[in-house]
């Protein structure tokens, strides 16, 4: 029976932050509490195959791929050397297994092909804080559930392991049943890379909500609305597609480069003053109070499990976002943004 989806803790103080502490490093952590466990694998994309390949050069041996029966990552996998397995058969054989597939997805495969199935003991490792604090998994007594996020898209943890660095980490337990859970949380994190630039610890509510509150109202889902009601009103003033296409969103690149390497303030002082003068006078009327409402709802969203139930219950029913993306692709922005790479890049991306 699957269960309900609700927060961990639903009594929670609403303080999300954590005790802020100096951050480890690689010199300061030991390796053998991962590299001494047979790990499992679930899923094969950015994250599982960024992970697999990092810890498996980190000294990680006993490393087994878990997917499900007709999995398109099998053959990626295999040609990468690794032993895949099925599901069912990883959760008997492993120490601990690293839950790397999509967030919605953890309830099924947890109920169905882990739990069932599990070794006694085992450890139970995840990228995001998203299935514990919603409770799509019920952790049994014996298991360590320990999160080992680092921040950032998942293929980014391999480019930078390559470089010999890695993404900021960040830790948590939410269960200690061996007394060793912050050590292989730690080990995990440093062996794909964020022991070079620095692992901090946080909560799994405070994990959660920063990602979804970010990514939702700036990185993806802010950024992109004002990406496309910037374009459109642009191209009703009679500017061309492709001016419109540039300065609204070809350009938000250099303008994240520029945030990412220097922070805000080094972004204004880099910038035309034209450019920041202009910023200047309307960034208090865009964050307004009818945008404040708008981040009010979104949190009050996140905090609670409404959003949560609502993405997982789509997911489940088989209807992720398909009519959405085939919308997306039949938008004027698109198009526009199709044939400047094609002029840029020799072909359309």
């Amino acid at each position: 029976m699957i269960r309900p989806i609700g927060p961990t803790k639903p009594g929670v103080s609403r303080q999300m932050t954590v005790e802020t502490t100096e951050p480890l490093y690689t010199r300061d952590i030991d390796l053998k509490p991962i590299q001494s466990r047979r790990l499992a694998i679930v899923g094969y994309g950015n994250h599982g195959r960024s992970h697999a390949l990092c810890l498996r050069d980190s000294g990680v041996s006993g490393i087994r791929i878990a997917l499900r029966e007709g999995s398109p990552s099998r053959a990626k996998a295999e040609a990468d050397g690794f032993e895949v397995v099925s599901l069912p058969d990883a959760a008997a054989w492993a120490d601990a297994i690293s839950l790397l597939a999509a967030d919605e997805a953890h309830r099924q495969i947890w109920t169905e092909a882990i739990e069932p199935y599990r070794k006694p003991g085992q450890a139970l490792i995840v990228c995001h804080g998203f299935s514990i604090h919603y409770g799509l998994i019920a952790p049994p007594a014996d298991a360590d559930i320990i999160l080992a996020a680092a921040k950032g898209p998942g293929g980014a943890v391999r480019q930078e392991f390559e470089k010999g660095s890695g993404l900021i980490g960040f830790w948590a337990v939410h269960q200690d049943a061996s007394g060793q859970a912050r050590e292989l949380a730690l080990a995990y994190l440093s062996a794909i890379g964020s022991g070079q630039v620095g692992i901090f610890p946080t909560t799994f509510r405070e994990e959660t909500v920063s990602d979804l509150f970010g990514e939702q109202v700036v990185l993806v889902g802010g950024l992109v609305a004002l990406a496309k009601a910037s374009y459109e009103r642009l191209v009703a003033a009679g500017v061309s597609e492709r001016m419109a296409y540039i300065d609204c969103v070809h350009e938000i690149k250099y303008l994240a480069d520029l945030i990412q390497s220097r922070g805000i303030a080094g972004m204004y002082e880099a910038i035309s003053d034209t450019a920041e003068f202009g910023a200047r006078q309307i960034e208090d009327r865009i964050a307004g109070p009818e945008l404040k409402r708008v981040f009010d709802d979104a949190m009050a969203d996140i905090e609670s499990d409404r959003f949560a139930r609502k993405w997982v219950e789509t997911y489940e029913a088989g209807d992720a976002m398909k009519a959405e993306r085939a919308a997306d692709r039949a938008l004027p922005i698109e198009a526009a943004g199709a044939e400047l790479r094609s002029r840029i890049y020799g072909a359309t991306k």
